[in-house]
């Protein structure tokens, strides 16, 4: 059986991703209005400057966001520890790897929950098969998290196969 990645969030470890890449709306979750690509304003290098007060500063969403392990893994495996912060022309790149590897994740975690049915043999091997292509031996790099897409897709085609284990 493969061993999954580690899908706890590790924000240490990351490049805040989550503050750079992802866009988020004014309104009830977030107090202000910012683009996809762009810091938020609260970022102060790799650290939120209001991260023990987000609720309280409008920011609710942020404090209920987790990207599920992805941001670590994607600073530290795919780029190798290096930061769009110290190296600009990495922000799309990075941007883009986060997306990739939130959905990775996210199939993941599902995956993973599925092995607490007690499936058939053939069933196992198809859910065995996902994990494994999911989660190679050597990493990701761009190129191959971007090659992911695919198999990622199937994810749910396969898990609506299990529905009578439930």
């Amino acid at each position: 059986m493969t061993q999954l990645p580690d899908l706890t969030p590790d924000c240490s470890r990351c490049a805040a991703l989550c503050c750079m890449a992802l866009a988020f709306d004014a309104g009830e979750d977030f107090a202000i209005d910012k683009p996809a690509g762009l810091p938020c304003p609260k970022l102060d290098r790799h650290l939120c400057s209001i991260y023990e007060d987000l609720e309280e500063e409008g920011f609710s969403g942020c404090a209920r966001y987790t990207c599920n392990g992805a941001g670590q893994r994607v600073t530290q495996e795919v780029f190798e520890g290096k930061s769009w912060q110290d190296v600009p022309e990495l922000a799309t790149p990075m941007s883009e790897a986060l997306r990739q590897m939130k959905s990775v994740h996210e199939a993941l975690e599902l995956l993973a929950m599925a092995e607490n049915l007690e499936l058939e043999d053939d069933d196992e091997m198809a859910r065995d098969a996902l994990v494994t292509a999911l989660s190679p031996e050597d990493g990701f790099t761009p190129e191959t998290l971007a090659a992911t897409g695919e198999t990622v897709k199937r994810v749910p085609g396969f898990l609506a196969t299990l529905r009578d284990y439930i």
